[in-house]
Formats: structure tokens, C-alpha cells, sequence
């Protein structure tokens, strides 16, 4: 079998994620290849991701290879892919998940929570999920658009560029690129929560391709892939893109029955407003606590919320 060719985008971490697949498939005797593709997304860095135009920034230049055939499969950020894909591509595989939490970056020791932060500060993000619950949480905050490669958006804080003070990132892209010790903290995931699907690494592949189907198969990890299909099912619900201030978090809770637990989100752009729901997973139907949870959300007005 030749080697298979494996999309990615050109960001450090990106390249990380595609590389680290690669030597995965070493490990089962599967040879791969990394090819890079650059997608909107990395050409337009100088606009906030919610200002750009349609959805699918960091991968439809990556699928448009994987339907000419011109790579075999697509490595992305699983909370980069559109919860609906085009028609003859499937998700092929998810790997063991990564930490799915957010980590606080700042550019002075000693603080360690967002509730921390000097009354006005500045603190950096072109997310408008993150953008939505840091003001919900301190409306007193000046939030700066953020964008870039992960070590280039660290290193801005730690210089305090723009004179920021701190910095929301994902905890995984840090531990990735053996950044974690730049992490002032690991907010609770109830407190800010993230993406759906942060953390996992979803690999595409065209749907009647079997072996390349086969042979990624050894790297799905079930319960990874439950947590982000209950996730990614909820952000469907909703009617949301990767941009749409909806967040989701897998976790167990503090009591009960030891059963996984699908939170989610939505806030109001301008932070004044937040609802949170919640339903147990079934892993026989993962996607059902997303419909569930989404109609409890839809209840407190979740479509309001979100403009529709």
C-alpha cells in the first residue's frame, strides 16, 4: 500500500497534530505522508474569525483535496470542522482526546484566575464564545482581538503587547507544543467552558474509501468520539457554527449515578445573559444528550441568544 497522504494546515500546531497521526499510523505499520494546505483561515489574520464571511475557514481548501483525491485524508482540529460535512466525506476517526479546558496565559506572575486580573485589564481572544463568557464573568475587562500561531499568541502576551495582560487559549494546543508551563491556570471547564469538540483531533477521509477507513481505524478512540459526537450534536441543534458562542464540556458530575454528563452553553455576545443545561450521555447514542440538551437550552432561549 502506498503511503498515505494526510492533509493539514501549515500552523505549528496544526503541522504537531498532523505528525503526531503520522507516527500513529508507524506504530500499526501504516506509512503516511504530510501535506500541507493553506486555507483561508491562515491567509486572513488580520480580522477577527467572526467577521469573515461562511464557515469552514480552517478546511474547505483541505476537503476540496480530499474530493479531488489529491490527499487521503484530513487532520483538523475537531473543533475547527463544521458539524455538517460535504457530501462524500465522513469522519473517519477520533483519537484519544487531549485536555478540552481553557487555560488562562498572563503576562505577570502570580495571577491565576480571570477573577484575578486588575479591574479594567486587558485580556485577548477572537473567540466569541470566549469573548461572550469572559463578560458574562468580568464585564469590566477590555478584550483585544487575538489571532495567530499558538507560540505567537503566547509570546504577545508575555511581552504585553497591545499592553495585554492575559490571553485565553486551549490547555491541548499548549501541552502540544510543550507549552504548558506557560499556563497561569486551568479554568474549571464549568466556569469557562469550551468548544465542542476542543481538545480531539477529528481525521477525514472520503466515505468510500475502505482502506483508508481500515487503516486509520486502530486510532478512534470510543469514548473520545462519543464525547464529541454528544458535542458537536448540540452545536447542531442550535443551529451553530465553530464561531457561534455555544460551548460544551463531557464531564461527570459531583454526584449521581458515575454516568458522563453533556453541559451546554450559550451567551450572549454581550456577556449579559447566560444559560446552562445539561443531559446524561448514552454511549449507544451519544448525539441523543445533544438534542436533549439543546432543547433545554432552546427552552431559555437559547435561539434568542443566538439571532435566530
Amino acid at each position: 500500500m502506498t503511503a498515505l497522504r494526510l492533509g493539514t494546515r501549515c500552523s505549528q500546531l496544526a503541522l504537531w497534530q498532523a505528525e503526531w497521526v503520522k507516527a500513529a499510523l508507524a506504530r500499526h505499520g501504516v506509512a503516511a505522508e504530510v501535506v500541507i494546505i493553506r486555507t483561508r483561515g491562515d491567509a486572513d489574520i488580520d480580522r477577527p474569525l467572526h467577521e469573515l464571511e461562511g464557515k469552514g475557514f480552517f478546511t474547505k481548501e483541505i476537503e476540496d483535496a480530499l474530493l479531488d483525491g489529491r490527499i487521503d485524508a484530513a487532520v483538523h482540529s475537531l473543533k475547527d470542522l463544521p458539524t455538517r460535512l460535504p457530501d462524500g466525506l465522513v469522519l473517519g476517526a477520533v483519537p484519544r482526546r487531549a485536555d478540552p479546558a481553557e487555560a488562562l496565559v498572563t503576562s505577570q506572575a502570580g495571577v491565576t484566575s480571570i477573577a484575578g486580573l486588575r479591574p479594567g485589564a486587558k485580556i485577548g481572544t477572537s473567540s466569541l464564545r470566549r469573548v461572550a463568557q469572559i463578560r458574562y464573568l468580568r464585564p469590566d475587562l477590555e478584550i483585544v482581538p487575538l489571532r495567530g500561531n499558538v507560540p505567537t499568541r503566547v509570546q504577545k502576551v508575555r511581552d504585553g503587547r497591545d499592553g495585554l495582560d492575559a490571553a485565553l487559549l486551549a490547555c491541548a494546543g499548549l501541552e502540544r507544543l510543550e507549552l504548558a508551563g506557560q499556563v497561569a491556570a486551568r479554568l474549571d471547564p464549568l466556569e469557562v467552558m469550551p468548544a465542542p469538540g476542543q481538545g480531539a483531533l477529528g481525521i477525514e477521509l472520503r466515505g468510500d474509501d475502505r482502506g483508508t477507513r481500515a487503516a486509520l481505524a486502530p486510532l478512534d478512540d470510543a469514548p473520545s468520539a462519543h464525547g464529541v459526537a454528544a458535542e458537536r450534536t448540540l452545536l447542531a441543534a442550535l443551529g451553530g457554527g465553530c464561531q457561534a458562542p455555544v460551548a460544551a464540556y463531557c464531564g461527570k458530575r459531583q454526584t449521581g449515578n458515575g454516568k458522563r454528563v453533556l453541559y451546554g452553553r450559550v451567551t450572549a455576545r454581550d456577556g449579559s445573559v447566560q444559560i446552562t443545561a445539561s443531559a446524561e450521555i448514552d454511549e449507544r447514542d451519544p448525539g441523543a444528550a445533544g438534542v436533549a440538551a439543546a432543547a433545554l437550552l432552546d427552552a431559555q432561549g437559547a435561539s434568542r441568544l443566538l439571532g435566530r
